[in-house]
Protein backbone atom coordinates (compact mmCIF):
# COMPACT_ATOMS: atom_id res chain seq x y z
CA UNK A 1 0.00 0.00 0.00
CA UNK A 2 1.65 3.69 -0.92
CA UNK A 3 2.07 6.19 1.95
CA UNK A 4 0.79 9.46 1.21
CA UNK A 5 3.64 11.95 1.47
CA UNK A 6 2.59 15.65 1.36
CA UNK A 7 4.92 18.31 -0.12
CA UNK A 8 3.45 21.41 0.47
CA UNK A 9 4.28 24.81 -0.46
CA UNK A 10 3.18 27.42 2.79
CA UNK A 11 2.27 30.52 0.07
CA UNK A 12 -0.65 28.34 -1.73
CA UNK A 13 -4.06 26.46 -0.13
CA UNK A 14 -3.93 23.26 -0.03
CA UNK A 15 -7.26 23.15 -2.38
CA UNK A 16 -4.94 23.95 -5.47
CA UNK A 17 -2.11 21.13 -5.02
CA UNK A 18 -2.39 18.29 -7.81
CA UNK A 19 -2.30 14.88 -6.06
CA UNK A 20 -0.34 12.49 -7.79
CA UNK A 21 -0.50 8.48 -7.33
CA UNK A 22 2.70 6.76 -8.09
CA UNK A 23 2.81 2.91 -8.82
CA UNK A 24 4.92 0.08 -7.70
CA UNK A 25 4.31 1.26 -3.36
CA UNK A 26 5.77 4.53 -4.19
CA UNK A 27 4.94 7.35 -2.31
CA UNK A 28 2.18 10.34 -3.60
CA UNK A 29 3.22 13.77 -3.96
CA UNK A 30 1.87 16.94 -4.74
CA UNK A 31 3.11 19.56 -7.17
CA UNK A 32 2.13 22.78 -7.91
CA UNK A 33 0.60 24.55 -10.71
CA UNK A 34 1.94 27.35 -12.30
CA UNK A 35 0.75 30.64 -10.64
CA UNK A 36 0.95 32.13 -13.98
CA UNK A 37 -1.36 29.71 -16.32
CA UNK A 38 -2.33 31.65 -19.53
CA UNK A 39 -1.29 35.22 -18.21
CA UNK A 40 1.67 35.98 -20.73
CA UNK A 41 -0.90 34.78 -23.86
CA UNK A 42 -2.25 38.70 -23.63
CA UNK A 43 0.58 40.20 -21.29
CA UNK A 44 2.04 42.83 -23.40
CA UNK A 45 4.65 44.92 -21.16
CA UNK A 46 3.91 47.95 -23.59
CA UNK A 47 2.22 48.64 -26.45
CA UNK A 48 3.97 47.51 -30.34
CA UNK A 49 4.16 51.93 -30.53
CA UNK A 50 5.75 52.30 -26.83
CA UNK A 51 8.34 49.48 -28.26
CA UNK A 52 9.04 50.64 -31.55
CA UNK A 53 9.52 54.25 -29.34
CA UNK A 54 11.87 52.97 -27.28
CA UNK A 55 14.02 51.28 -29.76
CA UNK A 56 14.27 54.50 -31.14
CA UNK A 57 15.38 56.56 -28.54
CA UNK A 58 17.63 53.27 -27.29
CA UNK A 59 19.61 53.94 -30.57
CA UNK A 60 20.14 56.92 -30.09
CA UNK A 61 21.71 56.43 -26.44
CA UNK A 62 23.64 53.25 -27.60
CA UNK A 63 25.67 55.68 -29.44
CA UNK A 64 26.24 58.35 -26.95
CA UNK A 65 26.85 55.85 -24.53
CA UNK A 66 29.85 54.64 -26.75
CA UNK A 67 31.49 57.70 -27.29
CA UNK A 68 31.62 57.75 -23.51
CA UNK A 69 33.21 54.42 -23.46
CA UNK A 70 35.67 55.79 -26.70
CA UNK A 71 36.15 58.91 -24.10
CA UNK A 72 37.02 56.99 -21.32
CA UNK A 73 39.14 54.31 -23.29
CA UNK A 74 41.35 57.52 -25.01
CA UNK A 75 42.24 58.87 -21.27
CA UNK A 76 44.70 58.41 -18.74
CA UNK A 77 42.29 58.14 -16.03
CA UNK A 78 42.50 54.41 -14.91
CA UNK A 79 39.66 54.62 -12.04
CA UNK A 80 37.48 55.88 -14.73
CA UNK A 81 38.05 53.18 -16.84
CA UNK A 82 37.26 50.24 -14.54
CA UNK A 83 34.56 52.28 -13.29
CA UNK A 84 32.74 52.51 -16.54
CA UNK A 85 33.28 49.20 -17.55
CA UNK A 86 31.84 47.67 -13.95
CA UNK A 87 28.97 49.78 -14.37
CA UNK A 88 28.32 48.75 -17.81
CA UNK A 89 28.55 45.12 -17.12
CA UNK A 90 26.30 45.63 -13.72
CA UNK A 91 23.53 47.45 -15.84
CA UNK A 92 23.27 44.64 -18.13
CA UNK A 93 24.17 46.72 -21.55
CA UNK A 94 28.13 45.67 -21.83
CA UNK A 95 27.24 42.97 -24.52
CA UNK A 96 26.43 46.61 -26.61
CA UNK A 97 30.14 47.34 -26.58
CA UNK A 98 31.79 43.91 -26.63
CA UNK A 99 34.67 45.03 -28.75
CA UNK A 100 35.20 48.49 -26.61
CA UNK A 101 35.74 46.89 -23.41
CA UNK A 102 37.63 44.35 -24.39
CA UNK A 103 40.48 46.73 -25.91
CA UNK A 104 40.02 48.71 -22.53
CA UNK A 105 40.83 45.70 -20.74
CA UNK A 106 43.80 44.50 -22.92
CA UNK A 107 45.41 47.81 -22.41
CA UNK A 108 44.48 47.64 -18.76
CA UNK A 109 46.17 44.43 -18.56
CA UNK A 110 49.00 45.47 -20.59
CA UNK A 111 49.95 48.03 -17.97
CA UNK A 112 51.07 45.99 -15.51
CA UNK A 113 51.38 48.10 -12.40
CA UNK A 114 47.84 50.26 -12.90
CA UNK A 115 46.53 51.18 -9.75
CA UNK A 116 48.98 49.29 -8.13
CA UNK A 117 48.65 52.44 -4.97
CA UNK A 118 45.13 52.55 -4.87
CA UNK A 119 43.63 49.58 -2.48
CA UNK A 120 40.24 50.33 -4.94
CA UNK A 121 41.43 50.26 -8.01
CA UNK A 122 43.51 47.45 -7.60
CA UNK A 123 40.52 45.49 -6.07
CA UNK A 124 38.56 46.19 -9.43
CA UNK A 125 41.17 45.84 -11.46
CA UNK A 126 42.01 42.40 -10.31
CA UNK A 127 38.27 40.99 -10.35
CA UNK A 128 37.58 42.78 -13.83
CA UNK A 129 41.09 40.99 -15.48
CA UNK A 130 39.99 38.10 -13.84
CA UNK A 131 36.57 37.49 -14.98
CA UNK A 132 37.61 38.80 -18.19
CA UNK A 133 40.17 35.41 -18.14
CA UNK A 134 43.33 37.39 -17.65
CA UNK A 135 45.54 36.01 -15.00
CA UNK A 136 46.95 38.58 -12.54
CA UNK A 137 48.46 37.47 -9.85
CA UNK A 138 47.44 37.93 -6.28
CA UNK A 139 50.48 39.55 -4.93
CA UNK A 140 48.92 42.92 -6.08
CA UNK A 141 47.69 43.02 -2.39
CA UNK A 142 50.71 42.15 -0.37
CA UNK A 143 51.62 45.52 -0.20
CA UNK A 144 48.88 46.75 1.27
CA UNK A 145 48.89 44.27 4.24
CA UNK A 146 48.94 46.26 7.94
CA UNK A 147 50.91 45.14 10.82
CA UNK A 148 48.61 42.16 11.55
CA UNK A 149 49.18 40.92 7.84
CA UNK A 150 45.37 41.73 6.96
CA UNK A 151 44.06 43.74 4.24
CA UNK A 152 41.07 46.11 4.78
CA UNK A 153 40.29 49.61 5.19
CA UNK A 154 37.80 52.00 6.99
CA UNK A 155 36.29 52.76 3.36
CA UNK A 156 32.88 50.67 3.15
CA UNK A 157 33.19 51.13 -0.93
CA UNK A 158 36.78 49.81 -0.44
CA UNK A 159 35.65 46.96 1.82
CA UNK A 160 32.86 45.59 -0.61
CA UNK A 161 35.26 46.13 -3.72
CA UNK A 162 37.96 44.09 -1.63
CA UNK A 163 35.69 41.51 -1.11
CA UNK A 164 34.00 40.93 -4.10
CA UNK A 165 37.81 40.50 -5.63
CA UNK A 166 38.85 37.97 -3.12
CA UNK A 167 36.34 35.79 -4.43
CA UNK A 168 37.90 35.82 -7.71
CA UNK A 169 40.57 33.44 -6.20
CA UNK A 170 41.58 30.09 -6.80
CA UNK A 171 42.78 27.02 -4.90
CA UNK A 172 45.74 28.23 -2.35
CA UNK A 173 45.90 31.57 -2.65
CA UNK A 174 46.05 32.28 1.45
CA UNK A 175 46.07 35.96 1.14
CA UNK A 176 42.84 35.98 -0.74
CA UNK A 177 41.08 33.28 1.63
CA UNK A 178 42.54 36.14 4.79
CA UNK A 179 41.18 38.88 2.28
CA UNK A 180 37.36 37.11 2.73
CA UNK A 181 37.80 36.22 6.74
CA UNK A 182 38.42 39.85 8.04
CA UNK A 183 36.25 41.81 5.21
CA UNK A 184 33.18 39.45 6.04
CA UNK A 185 33.37 40.42 9.70
CA UNK A 186 33.40 43.94 9.47
CA UNK A 187 30.86 43.95 6.92
CA UNK A 188 28.72 42.35 8.90
CA UNK A 189 29.89 44.79 11.66
CA UNK A 190 28.65 47.64 9.61
CA UNK A 191 25.81 46.40 8.88
CA UNK A 192 24.48 46.59 12.44
CA UNK A 193 25.79 50.39 12.84
CA UNK A 194 24.33 53.42 11.73
CA UNK A 195 24.85 53.21 8.16
CA UNK A 196 22.31 54.83 5.67
CA UNK A 197 20.18 51.71 4.54
CA UNK A 198 21.26 52.18 0.75
CA UNK A 199 24.77 51.05 2.39
CA UNK A 200 23.56 48.84 4.30
CA UNK A 201 21.75 46.81 1.30
CA UNK A 202 24.86 47.20 -0.73
CA UNK A 203 26.33 44.99 2.27
CA UNK A 204 24.11 42.62 2.48
CA UNK A 205 23.90 42.02 -1.29
CA UNK A 206 27.77 41.02 -1.37
CA UNK A 207 28.01 39.25 1.43
CA UNK A 208 24.89 37.29 0.36
CA UNK A 209 26.21 37.12 -3.10
CA UNK A 210 29.59 38.04 -4.30
CA UNK A 211 29.97 39.85 -7.75
CA UNK A 212 30.79 37.73 -10.15
CA UNK A 213 28.40 35.03 -8.76
CA UNK A 214 25.53 37.47 -9.32
CA UNK A 215 22.93 36.60 -12.16
CA UNK A 216 23.26 39.04 -15.23
CA UNK A 217 19.83 40.06 -15.66
CA UNK A 218 18.48 39.82 -12.01
CA UNK A 219 21.81 42.26 -11.34
CA UNK A 220 20.87 44.40 -13.93
CA UNK A 221 17.13 45.34 -12.27
CA UNK A 222 18.49 45.54 -9.23
CA UNK A 223 21.27 47.84 -9.74
CA UNK A 224 19.26 50.07 -11.99
CA UNK A 225 17.66 50.95 -9.16
CA UNK A 226 20.62 51.01 -6.82
CA UNK A 227 22.41 52.66 -9.68
CA UNK A 228 19.59 55.40 -10.01
CA UNK A 229 20.20 56.49 -6.23
CA UNK A 230 23.59 57.33 -6.74
CA UNK A 231 24.26 61.15 -6.78
CA UNK A 232 27.55 60.87 -9.57
CA UNK A 233 25.56 59.10 -11.72
CA UNK A 234 25.96 59.29 -15.57
CA UNK A 235 22.41 59.36 -16.80
CA UNK A 236 22.91 58.58 -20.39
CA UNK A 237 24.21 55.25 -19.09
CA UNK A 238 21.00 55.16 -16.68
CA UNK A 239 18.03 56.10 -19.88
CA UNK A 240 19.77 53.60 -22.11
CA UNK A 241 19.70 50.70 -19.07
CA UNK A 242 16.40 51.56 -18.73
CA UNK A 243 15.44 51.46 -22.44
CA UNK A 244 17.62 48.53 -23.09
CA UNK A 245 15.73 46.42 -20.12
CA UNK A 246 12.31 47.44 -21.51
CA UNK A 247 13.08 46.15 -24.94
CA UNK A 248 14.50 42.96 -24.19
CA UNK A 249 11.99 42.43 -21.73
CA UNK A 250 9.17 42.71 -24.25
CA UNK A 251 11.13 40.30 -26.80
CA UNK A 252 10.74 37.82 -23.96
CA UNK A 253 7.36 38.21 -23.55
CA UNK A 254 6.75 37.44 -27.15
CA UNK A 255 8.72 33.82 -26.05
CA UNK A 256 6.96 33.32 -23.17
CA UNK A 257 3.53 33.58 -25.21
CA UNK A 258 5.03 31.47 -27.56
CA UNK A 259 5.67 28.79 -24.74
CA UNK A 260 2.21 29.23 -23.26
CA UNK A 261 0.48 29.02 -26.99
CA UNK A 262 2.20 25.58 -27.26
CA UNK A 263 1.51 24.19 -23.87
CA UNK A 264 -2.14 25.21 -24.61
CA UNK A 265 -2.21 23.70 -27.99
CA UNK A 266 -0.83 20.23 -26.20
CA UNK A 267 -3.43 20.17 -23.56
CA UNK A 268 -5.97 20.48 -26.13
CA UNK A 269 -4.64 17.69 -28.32
CA UNK A 270 -3.36 15.03 -25.57
CA UNK A 271 -5.54 13.00 -23.60
CA UNK A 272 -3.25 14.10 -20.49
CA UNK A 273 -3.77 12.10 -17.19
CA UNK A 274 -2.29 14.31 -14.42
CA UNK A 275 0.94 12.24 -13.85
CA UNK A 276 4.15 13.05 -11.99
CA UNK A 277 5.50 14.38 -15.19
CA UNK A 278 2.65 15.90 -16.64
CA UNK A 279 2.23 18.09 -13.58
CA UNK A 280 5.10 19.24 -13.27
CA UNK A 281 5.80 20.15 -17.15
CA UNK A 282 3.92 24.07 -16.99
CA UNK A 283 5.51 25.07 -14.26
CA UNK A 284 8.71 23.12 -14.93
CA UNK A 285 8.60 25.07 -19.03
CA UNK A 286 8.42 28.12 -17.29
CA UNK A 287 11.30 27.59 -14.57
CA UNK A 288 13.52 26.72 -17.61
CA UNK A 289 12.66 29.42 -19.75
CA UNK A 290 13.43 31.56 -16.47
CA UNK A 291 16.40 29.69 -16.11
CA UNK A 292 18.10 30.15 -19.50
CA UNK A 293 17.23 33.79 -19.99
CA UNK A 294 18.73 34.66 -16.51
CA UNK A 295 21.64 32.31 -17.21
CA UNK A 296 22.88 34.36 -20.14
CA UNK A 297 23.81 37.34 -21.51
CA UNK A 298 20.98 40.08 -23.38
CA UNK A 299 22.30 38.76 -26.34
CA UNK A 300 18.76 38.24 -27.68
CA UNK A 301 19.72 37.15 -31.06
CA UNK A 302 22.22 34.11 -29.91
CA UNK A 303 19.08 32.60 -27.27
CA UNK A 304 16.52 32.50 -30.35
CA UNK A 305 19.23 30.13 -31.74
CA UNK A 306 18.87 27.61 -29.15
CA UNK A 307 16.41 25.03 -31.07
CA UNK A 308 17.24 25.92 -34.38
CA UNK A 309 20.83 24.87 -33.57
CA UNK A 310 20.80 21.92 -31.44
CA UNK A 311 22.21 19.07 -32.62
CA UNK A 312 20.59 15.48 -32.71
CA UNK A 313 23.73 13.24 -32.13
CA UNK A 314 24.35 16.04 -28.58
CA UNK A 315 21.11 15.62 -27.49
CA UNK A 316 20.80 11.65 -27.90
CA UNK A 317 24.51 11.81 -26.12
CA UNK A 318 22.87 14.31 -23.29
CA UNK A 319 20.05 11.92 -22.34
CA UNK A 320 22.40 8.97 -21.97
CA UNK A 321 24.89 10.56 -19.47
CA UNK A 322 21.70 11.87 -17.21
CA UNK A 323 20.00 8.04 -17.88
CA UNK A 324 22.99 6.19 -16.27
CA UNK A 325 23.28 8.50 -13.82
CA UNK A 326 19.49 8.26 -12.71
CA UNK A 327 19.85 3.96 -13.04
CA UNK A 328 22.53 4.07 -10.62
CA UNK A 329 20.90 6.69 -8.41
CA UNK A 330 17.95 4.42 -8.61
CA UNK A 331 19.71 1.18 -7.76
CA UNK A 332 21.21 3.24 -4.34
CA UNK A 333 17.57 3.90 -3.80
CA UNK A 334 16.23 0.68 -3.70
CA UNK A 335 19.45 -0.78 -1.95
CA UNK A 336 19.03 1.83 0.92
CA UNK A 337 22.49 2.52 0.20
CA UNK A 338 24.19 5.48 1.80
CA UNK A 339 27.76 6.48 -0.30
CA UNK A 340 30.90 6.26 2.10
CA UNK A 341 32.20 9.79 1.53
CA UNK A 342 31.04 12.80 -0.40
CA UNK A 343 33.37 11.98 -3.48
CA UNK A 344 31.67 8.63 -4.20
CA UNK A 345 28.54 10.68 -4.27
CA UNK A 346 29.52 13.18 -6.58
CA UNK A 347 30.57 10.65 -9.00
CA UNK A 348 26.98 9.42 -9.81
CA UNK A 349 25.19 12.64 -8.62
CA UNK A 350 27.05 15.29 -10.07
CA UNK A 351 25.86 14.08 -13.70
CA UNK A 352 22.26 13.35 -12.76
CA UNK A 353 22.06 17.29 -11.54
CA UNK A 354 22.46 18.16 -15.16
CA UNK A 355 24.29 21.02 -14.88
CA UNK A 356 27.14 19.71 -17.57
CA UNK A 357 24.04 19.09 -19.99
CA UNK A 358 22.70 22.65 -19.23
CA UNK A 359 25.89 24.22 -19.99
CA UNK A 360 26.49 22.20 -23.31
CA UNK A 361 22.84 23.66 -24.32
CA UNK A 362 24.07 26.95 -23.59
CA UNK A 363 26.82 26.17 -25.50
CA UNK A 364 25.53 24.98 -28.57
CA UNK A 365 22.76 27.93 -28.55
CA UNK A 366 26.19 29.98 -29.66
CA UNK A 367 25.67 28.30 -33.23
CA UNK A 368 29.00 28.60 -35.10
CA UNK A 369 30.84 30.03 -32.38
CA UNK A 370 30.73 26.20 -30.50
CA UNK A 371 32.86 23.49 -32.11
CA UNK A 372 32.44 19.92 -32.20
CA UNK A 373 35.51 19.73 -30.15
CA UNK A 374 34.04 22.41 -27.46
CA UNK A 375 30.97 20.05 -26.69
CA UNK A 376 33.22 16.89 -26.42
CA UNK A 377 34.87 18.62 -23.98
CA UNK A 378 32.21 19.72 -21.89
CA UNK A 379 30.94 16.31 -21.75
CA UNK A 380 34.53 14.96 -20.65
CA UNK A 381 33.77 17.43 -16.90
CA UNK A 382 36.49 19.83 -17.63
CA UNK A 383 37.66 21.71 -13.98
CA UNK A 384 35.15 24.66 -14.84
CA UNK A 385 32.38 21.93 -15.54
CA UNK A 386 32.77 20.10 -12.84
CA UNK A 387 33.18 23.12 -10.83
CA UNK A 388 29.53 24.24 -12.06
CA UNK A 389 27.81 20.46 -11.37
CA UNK A 390 29.09 20.30 -8.26
CA UNK A 391 27.66 24.14 -7.56
CA UNK A 392 24.36 22.25 -8.53
CA UNK A 393 24.33 18.94 -6.84
CA UNK A 394 25.46 20.24 -3.21
CA UNK A 395 23.22 23.87 -3.29
CA UNK A 396 20.52 21.44 -4.40
CA UNK A 397 20.68 19.22 -1.95
CA UNK A 398 21.66 21.45 1.12
CA UNK A 399 17.86 23.30 0.81
CA UNK A 400 16.04 20.22 -0.44
CA UNK A 401 17.44 17.58 1.53
CA UNK A 402 14.65 17.69 4.48
CA UNK A 403 11.73 17.72 2.22
CA UNK A 404 13.06 14.62 0.05
CA UNK A 405 13.92 12.43 2.78
CA UNK A 406 10.51 12.60 3.70
CA UNK A 407 9.70 10.55 0.78
CA UNK A 408 11.08 7.80 -1.28
CA UNK A 409 14.33 8.93 -1.93
CA UNK A 410 18.39 7.87 -2.74
CA UNK A 411 20.76 9.88 -0.12
CA UNK A 412 21.42 13.12 -0.80
CA UNK A 413 25.59 14.50 -0.29
CA UNK A 414 24.12 15.94 3.18
CA UNK A 415 23.42 12.30 4.07
CA UNK A 416 26.40 10.67 2.91
CA UNK A 417 28.77 13.92 4.37
CA UNK A 418 26.76 13.08 8.29
CA UNK A 419 27.74 9.52 7.74
CA UNK A 420 31.14 10.36 6.65
CA UNK A 421 32.43 12.44 9.34
CA UNK A 422 29.34 11.44 12.24
CA UNK A 423 28.23 14.72 12.26
CA UNK A 424 24.48 16.53 12.69
CA UNK A 425 22.82 17.65 9.36
CA UNK A 426 23.91 21.11 10.44
CA UNK A 427 27.44 20.59 10.77
CA UNK A 428 27.45 18.31 7.67
CA UNK A 429 25.85 21.62 5.45
CA UNK A 430 28.56 23.69 7.07
CA UNK A 431 31.07 20.84 5.46
CA UNK A 432 29.12 21.17 2.17
CA UNK A 433 29.52 24.69 1.60
CA UNK A 434 33.05 24.00 1.69
CA UNK A 435 33.19 22.27 -1.00
CA UNK A 436 30.82 24.85 -2.96
CA UNK A 437 33.67 27.17 -2.79
CA UNK A 438 35.89 25.16 -3.45
CA UNK A 439 34.06 24.31 -6.39
CA UNK A 440 33.88 28.33 -7.15
CA UNK A 441 37.48 28.12 -7.23
CA UNK A 442 37.63 25.53 -9.97
CA UNK A 443 35.16 27.40 -11.83
CA UNK A 444 37.43 30.62 -11.66
CA UNK A 445 40.50 28.31 -12.51
CA UNK A 446 38.88 27.39 -15.60
CA UNK A 447 38.48 30.82 -16.86
CA UNK A 448 41.88 31.51 -16.43
CA UNK A 449 43.22 28.25 -18.28
CA UNK A 450 41.37 29.34 -21.27
CA UNK A 451 41.42 25.75 -22.96
CA UNK A 452 38.22 27.62 -24.78
CA UNK A 453 37.43 31.50 -25.58
CA UNK A 454 35.70 33.48 -22.82
CA UNK A 455 32.48 33.89 -24.79
CA UNK A 456 31.82 29.95 -24.40
CA UNK A 457 33.45 29.61 -20.45
CA UNK A 458 31.23 32.72 -19.80
CA UNK A 459 28.30 30.11 -20.87
CA UNK A 460 29.35 28.06 -18.38
CA UNK A 461 29.82 30.20 -15.93
CA UNK A 462 26.20 31.61 -16.43
CA UNK A 463 25.08 27.62 -15.72
CA UNK A 464 26.73 27.83 -11.60
CA UNK A 465 25.46 32.17 -11.11
CA UNK A 466 21.66 30.35 -11.96
CA UNK A 467 21.98 27.28 -9.91
CA UNK A 468 23.58 29.21 -6.33
CA UNK A 469 20.68 32.27 -7.04
CA UNK A 470 17.65 29.29 -7.48
CA UNK A 471 19.16 27.39 -4.93
CA UNK A 472 20.18 30.21 -2.92
CA UNK A 473 17.97 30.16 0.22
CA UNK A 474 15.58 27.74 -0.71
CA UNK A 475 14.40 25.26 -3.72
CA UNK A 476 13.08 27.54 -5.79
CA UNK A 477 13.22 25.43 -8.59
CA UNK A 478 10.48 22.71 -7.36
CA UNK A 479 8.66 25.49 -5.06
CA UNK A 480 8.18 27.83 -8.21
CA UNK A 481 6.32 30.23 -6.46
CA UNK A 482 9.21 31.02 -4.38
CA UNK A 483 10.59 32.99 -7.83
CA UNK A 484 7.35 35.02 -8.84
CA UNK A 485 8.54 38.30 -7.85
CA UNK A 486 11.72 37.55 -9.45
CA UNK A 487 10.03 36.51 -12.75
CA UNK A 488 7.76 39.40 -12.12
CA UNK A 489 10.56 42.36 -12.14
CA UNK A 490 12.10 40.17 -15.34
CA UNK A 491 8.64 39.59 -17.54
CA UNK A 492 5.90 41.81 -15.95
CA UNK A 493 7.30 45.35 -15.15
CA UNK A 494 8.92 47.54 -16.92
CA UNK A 495 11.69 49.73 -14.94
Amino acid sequence: MATTITVCNPDIPASQFLEVELDDGQSRRQYTPSLWGEFFLTHEPCTPSELLSMKEKAEAKKEEVRRIVLDAAASDDLTQKLDLVDVLQRLGVAYHYKKEIDDVLCAVYDDKLGGSDDLYVTSLRFYLLRKHGYSVSSDVFVKFRDEEGNISSDDVNIMMMLYDAAHMRITGEDILDNIITVNKSRLQYLAETNLETDQVEEIRVTLETPRFRRVERVEARRFISAYEKNAARDDTLLEFAKLDYNIVQALYCQELKQLTTWWKDFKSRTDMRWDEKAAEQLPKSLRSFYCNVISNTNEIIEHLKIQKNMNAEAVRKLVTHVAKSYHAEVKWRDDQYIPTNVEEHLQISMPSIVAMQTANCALVSLGDVTSREAVEWAFNFPKIVRGVAIVARISNDIVSHEREQASDHMASTVQTCMKQYGVTAEEATEKLRVHVEKAWMEIVQGCLDQEYSIVLLEKVVNCARTIDFIYKREDAYTSSSKLKDTITSLYVKLV
